[in-house]
């Protein structure tokens, strides 16, 4: 079974990538041919033009940190660091200078002397962190490294990590299937499915700019309305009556389908160009800082946006009718792929 097809991708040095998937897509295996952890059928892999292909994983130079921190429990927070220098028989006059380097950038210098089993899950991924960059390698490999976290660490630990990047400005590879980690943390994304490469692009342009049904979807949420197009730029969204001209070129070889986002769909006053949706409200979710509403078009189509809250807005109940409007440049334009 060949867990990658047709994988071809070049990383820019000091480039903070990140390869995003479901289970199963093949984004670890990328990520351990990559490490020299799993053989590869055909191609090259190149690190800084030197091919690695044909090379042990000791002999790559990558730094590597993994889910599941694989620290030595015998060993103190500071052995475990210098571990790899030892291993490449660094001078022992320099390994404590490089170990007290390393646990400054994870801000876990008073913590040398401790054991992993005294310290939180999220000061043994630091330590881990700092295992991995201690031998200053050009290129830093992480295996989905905030997954057995909980929320508020994982986002503390993305700041800590983009910083680390920023001062060491070494390269990222980065593996998670979490679009919110990715979208917050990544130069670029790559987004597998089922072991092809569905698309490659920043986060912006994977949001506002996705080429494919699928790509929408699996990238923040949406709303998706099968399309029409007709002749002259005529896009129509048949189940709710709507339509527009769009200049966009498209292809009628497949279904197609309009993306708006929840946040594009909003109550605003109408505006020249926009394309207006009457709906009736069916829930709103508290969620601190937003509210997201489920509504339903008279067709039976659901419909979800979203606002930012404003204690003086006045609050939406169940069965209310609502008023939205999105700007046609604010609809994606996707084949159904």
């Amino acid at each position: 079974m060949t867990a990658l097809h047709d994988f071809s991708l070049a990383v820019e040095s000091g480039e903070f990538i990140t390869i995003l998937g479901s289970s199963g897509s093949g984004k670890t295996t990328a990520l351990n041919a990559l490490a020299g952890f799993m053989p590869v059928s055909s191609g090259d892999i190149r690190i800084g033009g030197r091919s690695v292909t044909n090379l042990p994983p000791e002999r790559r130079e990558l730094g590597m940190v993994f889910q599941n921190y694989s620290l030595f429990p015998h060993m103190s927070v500071a052995e475990n660091v210098a571990f790899p220098l030892k291993m490449r028989g660094t001078a022992r006059k320099d390994i404590d200078g490089r170990v007290k380097r390393a646990l400054h950038a994870v801000q876990l210098e008073a913590y040398r002397a401790r054991m992993p089993r005294e310290l939180s899950g999220g000061q043994q991924q630091r330590v881990a962190i700092a295992r991995a960059i201690v031998f200053e390698p050009p290129v830093l490999l992480m295996d989905e490294p905030l997954g057995a976290l909980d929320l508020k660490l994982r986002e503390a630990l993305q700041f800590e990590i983009k910083s680390i990047q920023h001062q060491l400005g070494c390269t990222v590879v980065y593996v998670t299937h979490d679009q919110r980690e990715a979208l917050a943390m990544s130069d670029r994304i790559v987004v597998l499915r089922d072991g092809h490469i569905a698309q490659v692009g920043t986060p912006l342009d994977m949001y506002d700019q996705p080429r494919s049904r699928f790509v929408a979807q699996f990238i923040g949420q949406t709303n998706l309305f099968p399309a029409d197009l007709g002749s002259a730029g005529q896009i129509s969204i048949p189940g709710l009556g709507i339509s527009w001209t769009d200049a966009r070129p498209a292809t009628r070889s497949v279904p197609y389908f309009i993306s708006v986002r929840p946040e594009h769909l909003t109550r605003r006053p109408g505006r020249d160009g926009d394309v207006r949706i009457d709906a009736t409200l069916d829930e709103a979710i508290f969620l601190g800082d937003v509210i997201d509403f489920s509504a339903r078009h008279s067709s039976g189509t659901a419909i979800h946006f979203r606002e930012p809250r404003i204690a003086s807005a006045p609050r939406l109940q169940r069965g209310d009718t609502v008023s939205l409007a999105f700007s046609p440049g604010d609809a994606a334009l996707v084949p159904d792929l």
